[in-house]
């Protein structure tokens, strides 16, 4: 028969108990802290490369801010995931990284662009994706980035994918840039009010854009819940 621990002992097994306690807590609060600096430090990241894409591109400064304010809402009202969510913002505000490799001068021309120059445009999803590819991200950004110019029906670019083919991430940041970049002027032409992008997202709904992701944006849009700053 084992004997029965000594009061002494059992004094000592509970200081043992309560230093590994705060051992723990310790750890834990090191974690915290070291959780917060790298999440400051990739949104730092994240920034400058968007102030870097934007010294391309004057006309299109805070568009991919705005679209991310859009894009966000719009995740937020389907109800997405912290996960998701993170990574809408995160992709949504480097978007247009590949713009960096389109020359400035096609970028900033203030007259329509002709088919090569607008074949030049359309690699920006594959520049950005070649960026971004080796950096290992919680989330899927570089194919984000790589997908958000893709339509429902396969009449999108790079790769043509269709529905489900894309991700939900890139499908809702495309609906976003099409609103943003509709109410906001460009070299060529002025800007064009809310009412001409919802008719463009209600009129393509299920063709070119996702159904959901459409009616969630024009929901917080006729509701008032949205405004861009």
């Amino acid at each position: 028969m084992s004997r029965k621990p000594t009061y002494e002992e059992l004094e000592t097994r509970v200081k043992e108990l309560e230093k590994k306690c705060v051992e723990h807590k310790i750890a834990e609060e090191e974690l915290k802290t070291d959780c917060y600096k790298l999440q400051k430090n990739l949104d730092e990241f994240i920034q400058l490369i968007v102030f870097i894409s934007e010294l391309n591109d004057p006309f299109t400064a805070g568009h991919q801010r705005q679209v991310t304010q859009l894009a966000c809402a719009i995740a937020k009202e389907m109800g997405l995931s912290e996960k998701q969510f993170k990574g809408i913002y995160m992709a949504s505000r480097i978007h247009d990284i590949g713009k960096m490799k389109v020359p400035a001068e096609i970028l900033n021309k203030p007259a329509k662009l002709t088919e090569t120059e607008l074949n030049i445009i359309k690699t920006h999803p594959q520049a950005g994706y070649e960026l971004l590819k080796h950096i290992e991200f919680q989330w899927p950004i570089a194919h984000i980035v790589l997908q958000h110019h893709e339509k429902c029906d396969g009449s999108g670019y790079p790769a043509g994918l269709r529905n489900k083919e894309i991700l939900l991430e890139a499908r809702i940041i495309s609906v976003a840039d099409v609103v943003e970049a509709m109410c906001s002027s460009r070299s060529y032409r002025p800007s064009l009010n809310i009412e001409k992008a919802m008719e463009e997202i209600s009129q393509n709904k299920g063709t070119l854009y996702d159904t959901q992701v459409v009616e969630a944006c024009l929901k917080i849009l006729v509701d008032g819940e949205f405004s861009f700053e």
